[in-house]
């Protein structure tokens, strides 16, 4: 199965599904008009992808290994598409690859969590699954990147955390920070000047009227910040009840490396 996959599984083919399985998290069918404003590609190389990619062929119908042997999405004309449990498999691992990467960057090498995005993406494509699983053991077996995304077993599960957006809190309600979904260099600068990130225990003060803006305080009263409901809505938080042991060491593992 590995050699039918090595033609085809290029670089536009990962991202591709990595892309479509992020976006259905929130959007199932994914229309075509997203996945093109997402990876900056024009609607008629969407088009191409998904005829490629939904194909029901064998690879001895297709010798040259450009096709996959197996479906891997599924398009329903005028809504969009979805993955199959195949395609879904190889999305977990592709982002397995790119979490252990920006973990072993931060933690080993320095890199501020900032700057991982770039050169993980660059990375993700060319290392074995041998590679990951070694930098997998290497870290501790993890289940968070930097960023505090949960990163999916070796066996495509990801971990259940129960998680919710600060913007859906209410006044005096509090959590742990258990993860920032936006990656974005200025916004995670402008978090880290305010020591916002995984493991950082925070509490909701106040919602403006209109819900534009939100106060929280941050381990001690003095610590007490207004966040736009653009920055808030980036922001997942875990109760203090449900908080894993994981998203403790995690903070830990940062500071001990300098990122904290």
């Amino acid at each position: 199965m590995e050699d039918e996959f090595s033609r085809w599984r290029t670089k536009a083919v990962e991202d591709f599904l990595r892309t479509v399985y992020i976006l259905q998290q929130t959007t199932i069918p994914v229309p075509m008009t997203m996945i093109s404003r997402t990876l900056r590609i024009k609607a008629p190389s969407v088009t191409d992808m998904i005829r490629r990619l939904g194909l029901r062929q064998s690879a001895s119908q297709h010798p040259n290994g450009y096709y996959p042997p197996v479906p891997l999405l599924e398009h329903k004309p005028y809504h969009g598409v979805r993955l199959t449990s195949a395609g879904e498999q190889i999305a977990l691992q592709i982002i397995r690859r790119r979490c252990l990467l920006e973990l072993f960057l931060v933690q080993r090498l320095g890199y501020k969590w900032d700057e991982v995005e770039a050169e993980a993406d660059r990375l993700e494509h060319d290392i074995s699954e041998q590679l990951a699983e070694r930098l997998a053991s290497a870290l501790g077996n993890p289940e968070a990147d930097p960023h505090g995304e949960p990163i999916p077993t070796a066996e495509g599960r990801l971990p259940v955390r129960g998680d919710q957006c600060l913007m859906d809190l209410t006044d005096g309600q509090g959590g742990i920070v258990s993860q920032v979904t936006d990656h974005s260099p200025e916004l995670l600068h402008y978090l880290d000047d305010l020591g916002l990130r995984p493991g950082v225990e925070l509490r909701v003060l106040n919602r403006s009227p209109l819900g534009d803006i939100i106060t929280i305080q941050i381990d001690t009263p003095s610590n007490t910040y207004i966040l736009s409901s653009q920055v808030a809505s980036h922001l997942r938080l875990v109760s203090k009840k449900k908080a894993r042991i994981g998203v403790a060491n995690h903070r830990r593992e940062l500071v001990g490396s300098g990122q904290g």
